[in-house]
């Protein structure tokens, strides 16, 4: 039990890490003119949440560009929250891993054999992990935390309508998205404003985790019956993107979503319902998805199509930028190439099967690898150990305390295991709109981690009025 507390840094000595660090010995520089700003002592975790939702809101919408402008935003206001900060608070065994990350990829740029590629990588990666931090502290307030994933939502439906749309009124294809011999040669695949149809299947995948919490965590009717809508439409449009990657994830979340809630709520149920709810939700769910699948010609046909190994032109495709890919670790093992897409573009041509370009390795653990190395894949399984055991136990202590914030908890991590079996075989989650929601699961999980009351800011409510 002591070497798991250990391995999950649940017994760290996070207090007294804090007061012999000399990175943390900065922080409350500027505590005495927070102090005397009425406008920062009011309203500073507010005016951070309000820059934070403006990049979820926009991110569907806009270029890259402006996109990581907002980034650079998030990050500078962080860097002013945090020197005029108190020195004791906001740092959870999440964050330290989140660092240690950091310190890994920072390495990996600096040994890069593409140091300029790399540096552009680490730059990104970098103003990631700052919103994460900016994130983690405004979502402490459960008020602010319902405000933030609500404006989410809004902005999921709004692309999920404009995915229908597509579907009923048809769209253009942008590129070929379906094996040109397959039986869905001519089937639509909804892409909405992201412009391709995997990309919006990982967008959507928070989208009905959260939405599906939200039916539960929002206390009135009217609210319930929009997330019960948003449910359905989210859930509509990605099945509608055919994106077997998303599907998986889909799937997988779901499983997820449904166990915890079954979890959450046999707390109340009588003793039969709460031995046999569990066995009896998941195997309706199970019969569910296979009744759909033999039913539902294109989705049994799509389904289908994961099982052809190479007679499928995608499977055909990711199989030969693995092969590549695994050579490209080989060569690189302990720190890998550098972060980011400039950095995997500058050398994978050096490995590439002919024919077979690619833009990134087609694999969140295979990028992670080439772009970190063994070193870096460590500490990245290492934070997601940490993040799911922290998400785990704050689940167990809301849930004894009846208190329905732990929803969005469920929600977060049913997303992030959704978003990681997605990951497998895509890596859209490195796109500015993907990764900002990877990082917002990573920060509400964080936000839940058991401060001293004396720490922790914000009112007790989180029902949406």
């Amino acid at each position: 039990m002591n070497v798991w507390q250990s391995l999950t840094l649940t017994t760290t000595p996070l207090p007294t890490w804090i007061r012999g660090s000399l990175l943390h010995s900065w922080v409350g520089a500027l505590r005495a003119w927070r102090k005397g700003s009425v406008l920062m002592q009011e309203w500073a975790e507010p005016i951070g949440a309000l820059i934070a939702v403006i990049v979820f809101l926009l991110a569907p919408f806009v270029s890259t560009a402006l996109v990581g402008v907002l980034l650079i935003a998030c990050a500078s206001y962080w860097l002013l929250l945090t020197l005029s900060d108190e020195r004791d608070t906001g740092l959870t065994p999440i964050h330290l891993l989140v660092l240690l990350y950091w310190c890994i990829a920072t390495a990996a740029t600096a040994l890069s054999p593409v140091r300029m590629a790399a540096v552009s990588g680490w730059s990104k990666l970098t103003l990631y992990m700052l919103l994460f931090a900016l994130l983690a502290r405004v979502l402490r307030s459960p008020r602010l935390r319902s405000f933030l994933v609500t404006g989410y939502l809004l902005t999921a439906l709004a692309v999920s309508v404009e995915g229908m749309r597509q579907w009923f009124f048809g769209a253009t294809a942008l590129a070929t998205w379906v094996d040109v011999d397959s039986s869905l040669a001519g089937t639509t695949r909804v892409y909405s404003y992201l412009g391709n149809p995997n990309l919006l299947g990982g967008y959507l995948i928070p989208a009905v985790m959260l939405s599906a919490a939200a039916i539960f965590a929002w206390s009135r009717w009217l609210p319930k019956a929009l997330a019960v809508v948003m449910t359905l439409t989210h859930t509509a449009c990605l099945i509608l993107t055919f994106s077997r990657g998303a599907w998986i994830g889909f799937v997988v979340g779901g499983f997820v979503l449904v166990l915890l809630l079954v979890h959450w709520l046999s707390i109340h149920l009588p003793r039969f319902w709460r031995r046999w709810a569990m066995p009896l939700v998941l195997g309706a769910s199970a019969a569910f998805v296979v009744v759909a699948v033999l039913a539902v010609a294109p989705l049994r046909d799509r389904v289908l199509s994961m099982f052809a190994g190479r007679e499928d032109s995608s499977n055909n495709f990711r199989i030969n930028v693995w092969a590549a890919v695994q050579d490209m670790i080989r060569a690189r093992p302990v720190l890998g190439i550098g972060p980011g897409n400039t950095a995997f573009n500058a050398v994978y041509p050096r490995f590439q099967r002919t024919g077979y370009t690619a833009l990134s390795a087609y694999s969140v653990f295979l990028e992670v690898l080439v772009e970190t190395g063994v070193i870096g894949f460590t500490c990245f399984l290492w934070l997601l150990l940490v993040t799911f055991n922290q998400g785990w136990t704050q689940i167990q202590r809301l849930r004894q305390a009846g208190d329905r914030n732990g929803f969005w908890l469920i929600g977060a991590i049913a997303s992030m295991l959704g978003m990681l079996v997605h990951g497998l075989v895509d890596t859209v989650w490195y796109r500015p709109p993907i990764s900002t929601l990877w990082w917002l699961m990573i920060a509400l999980v964080a936000s839940y981690y058991n401060f001293q009351p004396s720490t922790v800011r914000g009112p007790a409510s989180a029902e949406v009025e």
